[in-house]
């Protein structure tokens, strides 16, 4: 491919927190004909013709009770005058689940699609065999997954990509972090970050900071706080963000950090309800600390030699002046060999503390790596201590093991290694494994912690490598209760994350998720069971159903449906855990759980990938926006040498036409004047309205109003689209959608279709693409392409309810003899706008608008389209008339009310 790339580099890392990574564009990073320069000059020269330039990011970060919803958008414009490839890529750690990915190109947006992970490999594989550009998410083990796209853009054309992920934030040390990295690499004409923290319990504090902040930038963070809801947003200008007035360096480079932590004023924790679904958060205060016994395994094989050594001596000498007067603890040291401090676990005393320091400082790296050896050593460590009545009742007892590689001497073999320590132990202690550096087995290491109640992580090589190793052990330091049991009568049994945790740590929280048997119920009854330092701790409580659903509606303006969703995350994160824990079949049920479970909430899990493929040259890509002109026939034909079966990843939208939704709104784009005509009507629910009627091929939609359940104090009524009824009497098509379901018959085969995932239906002249819960895209042969959304609204709403929204895509292959409500205006419709003047409000200025014949007197105002944001929506200006159309509409809006919804004459 001729031209300049360039790579848009977009990562996201999330260690401890959640962490956005932003990096603009960089020529050096990837170019085809790099191998090929002889000259330094030559190569300079290319790099400056590139004119990549990225005119906005936006991170836009939603909290609600710590499940995250980020959505990540970036613009780059092409203003070089040839075409060039730009690249896209994201890296994710484990515990962060992309939902969704799009990047749109001159009005048409390519979406991902998230699919089993072997069917995504094969339709990627297919695509780049075919020669097309295309893009593959998926997880790579359990630690890391990244997505990455490269787009042909011509020149003066921009491509947007916007990236969605989802995360349940873990508390650690007393606190849930944000962190926002980024790097955008040059300056950005419209840069913003915004986060939305709504937290039921009550925010407790909230703090923000960033690496790159200076005094000029440090005002330009907008932080407000209330009692559960803060706000937060940073969107410095062009000039603020330069290094200096006249040079282009830009002064954002660094970390973005909100962290904060919630109420917790009730020992049971924090229960909250919405939609059938619970969550439950557990983090009681005030407990007295549980001695611990805890040995530390110190690899000491060859590779730990220089630095990682020195730093592991320096963070041992720091944790061990750490423990508690209380505790008991032993050192293993291993290679090939395993050696010890002590034979047995001795008292934390000041004595003991200070010996076992000079120990450290004399280990030194040698050989090869016994790590089965070095664990059941530790093991035996502990079970002898545990038998020794002379030690005090209700202790932790945990095994802390740092290596930097794999097994090289004893036994090799890993899954015997993890069968050998999870045998060992019995379920009576814990192994938390540390791996140094990258050169280890990491998965190995994850699941040999997982099997044994604990967890692994990743000791970055760096300066702080210390750091990291105290931290670390700060976190698992102080133990609270054990054997912690999380009960809840009525509750659905099967439907119950984890509810049995080995050890509640101080600072941490645990949660549990579930669907309530009978959400009429008035009370949810739930009780904690554990062993504390003297006693048995056992608290009782209950929520109240009915104060959640009147509750709700103060949060809804983040998601309503996260505690589904969170339920989803927190159920699909477990299952891949069990399955390491499992025999061949068990493991087997637990995966294909995972996998439908994945598929249903749209989550790139290790089981699923997302891909995204798009014609490749610049020819095709030309042809592709013409060809969405076309009906989806002639689109298919004209690319089927590439594409031997529809790209269901790939969603086309052009140029708007028509948009009904909201209140309900009727917005007419007018895209040769760049501008818009709009109106609302006023009706009773129930009402049906012919929309589009031709009658040379008796094609007719039809949409029936619904209204609100019942009225606001204060407000008038509302009422929305909430049933389509679609007609094309040669096709013998029928098609009903509602917001609960879509009905299709097509040449008496009938099928029903759901919301609930993502998939296409073609027949033999109509083409469905369901995506889920969001949106309905419909192509009817030789005839019209629209989409209907769905907005979904909380169930136990006291007011509102789910409604649809209806956007034409493609009308011209209608006959002149269209009309309806909407359809009168596909061929276009002239208008004079003159003598604009003020009007009542100061910032909706009005005008006479000489239209059909008719002078109207019209406002400059704005509707909202929701085809981009279907929550929050975009707004587009336009010209309102008033009256319910009237003078814009042909005859009055009582001459399109039709008695049934499939109506067609």
């Amino acid at each position: 491919m001729s031209g300049i790339w360039t790579r848009i580099l977009l990562s996201v890392c999330v260690y401890m927190s959640v962490t956005a990574q932003i990096y603009g564009p960089q020529s050096v990073l990837h170019h085809p004909h790099h191998q090929g320069h002889e000259s330094t000059e030559e190569w300079t020269e290319v790099v400056s013709s590139n004119k990549i330039e990225v005119q906005s990011v936006k991170i836009d970060c939603k909290v609600a009770s710590r499940f995250v919803h980020t959505v990540m958008t970036s613009t780059a414009l092409n203003k070089a005058n040839v075409s060039q490839e730009v690249f896209f890529e994201v890296e994710l750690p484990k515990m962060a689940f992309i939902t969704n990915f799009s990047m749109e190109i001159d009005g048409i947006a390519y979406v991902g699609e998230v699919k089993e992970k072997e069917k995504a490999k094969q339709q990627y594989e297919k695509a780049v065999s075919s020669g097309q550009s295309a893009g593959l998410v998926k997880a790579l083990g359990r630690n890391m997954e990244k997505f990455s796209v490269s787009v042909n853009i011509a020149a003066n054309s921009n491509v947007t990509f916007t990236l969605t992920y989802e995360e349940l934030l873990q508390r650690r040390l007393g606190k849930y972090e944000i962190m926002i990295q980024v790097k955008p690499n040059q300056l950005v004409q419209h840069f913003e970050v915004l986060a939305d923290v709504y937290e039921p319990q009550g925010i407790a504090f909230l703090d923000t900071n960033a690496t790159f902040l200076t005094n000029e930038l440090l005002p330009l963070i907008e932080k407000t706080v209330t009692d559960k809801m803060a706000h937060l947003s940073f969107s410095p200008t062009l000039d603020q963000q330069r290094k200096c007035p006249e040079c282009d360096g830009t002064l954002i480079d660094g970390n973005f950090i909100i962290t904060y932590d919630v109420n917790r004023p009730q020992d049971i924790g924090d229960i909250q309800i919405v939609n059938g679904y619970f969550v439950h958060f557990f983090a009681p205060t005030d407990l007295p600390r549980l001695p611990k016994n805890v040995v530390f395994v110190i690899d000491r094989s060859g590779s730990m030699d220089g630095q990682k050594m020195k730093q592991t001596q320096e963070a041992l000498v720091t944790i061990l002046g750490d423990l508690y007067d209380k505790d008991y603890f032993g050192l293993v040291t291993f290679d090939d060999e395993i050696e010890f401090w002590r034979p047995s676990l001795s008292k934390a005393s000041q004595e003991n503390i200070k010996e076992a320091k000079e120990f450290v400082k004399t280990v030194t790296a040698r050989h090869m790596t016994d790590i089965n050896g070095a664990v059941l050593y530790a093991v035996e460590m502990l079970n002898t201590a545990m038998k020794n009545s002379s030690l005090p009742e209700n202790r932790a007892s945990m095994i802390i093991l740092l290596t930097d590689g794999q097994p090289t001497s004893g036994e090799q073999h890993l899954p015997l290694i993890q069968e050998n320590v999870r045998n060992a132990t019995g379920g009576n202690m814990s192994l938390f494994c540390l791996g140094f550096g990258y050169d280890l087995d990491y998965a190995f290491l994850d699941v040999l912690a997982k099997q044994n109640d604990g967890l692994a992580r990743r000791i970055y090589e760096a300066s702080d490598a210390a750091l990291q190793l105290q931290g670390f052990y700060e976190e698992v330091s102080s133990p609270l209760l054990l054997e912690v049991d999380l009960h809840y009568p009525n509750s659905l049994a099967n439907s119950l994350t984890d509810r049995h945790f080995r050890q509640f740590f101080d600072g941490t929280e645990i949660v549990v998720a579930g669907q309530l048997e009978n959400p009429e119920e008035d009370n949810f009854l739930l009780e904690v069971s554990a062993q504390g330092l003297e006693e048995q701790f056992l608290v009782h409580g209950e929520a109240n159903i009915e104060e959640w659903t009147l509750m709700f509606p103060e949060q809804e303006y983040i998601f309503g449906d996260f505690t589904e969703r969170l339920w989803a995350y927190l159920t699909i994160q477990q299952l891949l855990d069990k399955r390491d824990k499992c025999t061949p079949e068990e493991s087997e049920n637990i995966t294909a759980e995972a996998l439908d479970l994945s598929l249903k909430y749209n989550f790139v899990t290790p089981l699923t990938s997302m891909v995204v493929t798009k014609p490749q040259d610049d020819e095709n890509q030309k042809d592709l926006l013409i060809a969405d002109k076309l009906s989806e026939d002639k689109l298919l034909d004209q690319y089927s040498p590439g594409w031997d079966e529809p790209v269901v990843a790939m969603q086309m939208y052009s140029h708007l036409m028509s948009v009904l939704d909201g209140d309900p709104h009727f917005i007419i784009e007018i895209p040769d004047l760049n501008d818009a005509l709009c109106f609302n009507t006023d009706d009773q629910p129930g009402t049906i309205f012919n929309l589009v009627r031709d009658p040379l091929s008796g094609f007719v939609i039809n949409g029936q109003t619904i209204g609100d359940k019942k009225l606001e104090p204060g407000s008038k009524r509302h009422t929305y689209f909430g049933r389509f009824g679609i007609v094309h009497e040669k096709f013998e098509i029928r098609l009903m959608v509602t917001t609960r379901q879509i009905l299709v018959s097509e040449q008496g085969k009938h099928e029903e279709l759901l919301w609930t995932k993502t998939y296409t239906v073609k027949g033999l002249n109509m083409e469905l693409q369901v995506t889920q819960d969001r949106s309905l895209t419909v192509t009817l042969k030789n005839a019209m392409k629209f989409v209907i959304i769905l907005h979904k609204v909380w169930q136990l709403h006291p007011y509102h309810q789910d409604y649809l929204g209806f956007y034409t895509l493609d009308s011209h292959l209608l006959s002149h003899r269209v009309h309806g409500l909407i359809g009168q205006f596909f061929h276009g419709v002239k208008f004079e706008v003159s003598d604009l003047f003020q009007g009542t409000d100061p910032e909706k200025p009005e005008a006479m608008m000489f239209v059909k014949g008719h002078t109207l007197n019209v406002t400059r105002g704005w509707q909202r389209d929701f085809r981009k944001d279907v929550k929050n929506g975009e707004k587009v200006p336009c010209w309102f008339i008033h009256n319910n159309g009237t003078g814009l509409i042909d005859g009055d809006l009582k001459d399109y009310i039709v008695s049934d919804l499939f109506k067609t004459v």
